[in-house]
C-alpha cells in the first residue's frame, strides 16, 4: 500500500486530512519524524492560520529541510492551503514579511476582493494535462477558506522541479488555486473538505506516487 506521511508541525486539520488520505487509498502516518517523512512514498504538508505561525512551526521540526531533501531526490510533496503558501519565497501579512521555504519564487499576499476571507465553494481552471484534476469536469467546485494567496507566478528557480501546471480561480481577482511542478504539488483549497471532488483529487495524487 502507498505510504504517506502527514507532517505534524502544529498546524493544519490533521484528523480530517488523515481520514481523507486513508479513503484515497494511502497508509497514513501523522508525524514529524525525519526518517519516516523522508522514507514515505508521499509527504503532505497541511496548514491553517497565519503564514508566519506556520513557518515558525515548520522550522521547529526542521520541516523545510524535509521538504527540500525530498524534492532534491524527486520525492513527491503535496501542500494544502497555508501548506501551499509557505512553499513560496515569502508571505506578507499585516505589512509584515515572513520568509517561506523558497521552493517557488514569488510572494503570498492579501487577495484583492470586496469580501474577505474567501470562504466557500469555487470552480477552478485546471490545465488539460493536470494529474491532480484528471477525470474531473470543468465545473467541479472545491472548498476555499483564506484571505491570502499567490496571485502571480514567476519562473521556478529550483533546478529539480519541472515546468509547472498552473490552476487558477478568481475571487475579486485571479489567484493560484493549485500548482503541479514536478514532484511538488499544492492546492490553496482544502481537498479534505471538498467532498467527492476533493476525494478524487487526493486519490489521483496517491495513485501517482
Amino acid at each position: 500500500m502507498t505510504s504517506v506521511v502527514l507532517l505534524d508541525y502544529g498546524s493544519g486539520n490533521l484528523h480530517s486530512a488523515e481520514r481523507a488520505l486513508v479513503r484515497a487509498g494511502a497508509q497514513v502516518e501523522v508525524t514529524a519524524d525525519h526518517k519516516a517523512a523522508l522514507a514515505a512514498d508521499g509527504l503532505v504538508v497541511p496548514g491553517v492560520g497565519a503564514f508566519a505561525a506556520c513557518m515558525a512551526g515548520l522550522r521547529e521540526v526542521r520541516g523545510e529541510r524535509i521538504i527540500g531533501q525530498r524534492l532534491a531526490g524527486g520525492r513527491p510533496v503535496l501542500g494544502i492551503c497555508v501548506g501551499m503558501q509557505i512553499l513560496f519565497d515569502r508571505g506578507v501579512e499585516f505589512g509584515v514579511e515572513t520568509e517561506g521555504c523558497g521552493e517557488w519564487p514569488g510572494t503570498v499576499d492579501k487577495l484583492d476582493a470586496p469580501v474577505l476571507p474567501h470562504m466557500g465553494w469555487n470552480t477552478v481552471e485546471a490545465p488539460a494535462q493536470s494529474v491532480l484534476f484528471a477525470g474531473m469536469d470543468p465545473g467541479t467546485r472545491f472548498y476555499f477558506v483564506h484571505t491570502y494567496a499567490a496571485r502571480s507566478w514567476e519562473l521556478p528557480s529550483s533546478d529539480h522541479l519541472a515546468a509547472p501546471e498552473l490552476t487558477w480561480t478568481e475571487h475579486g481577482s485571479r489567484f493560484l488555486a493549485a500548482v503541479e511542478n514536478g514532484a511538488l504539488s499544492a492546492t490553496q483549497f482544502h481537498p479534505e473538505k471538498s467532498g467527492d471532488a476533493g476525494a478524487q483529487l487526493l486519490s489521483n495524487w496517491v495513485k501517482s506516487l
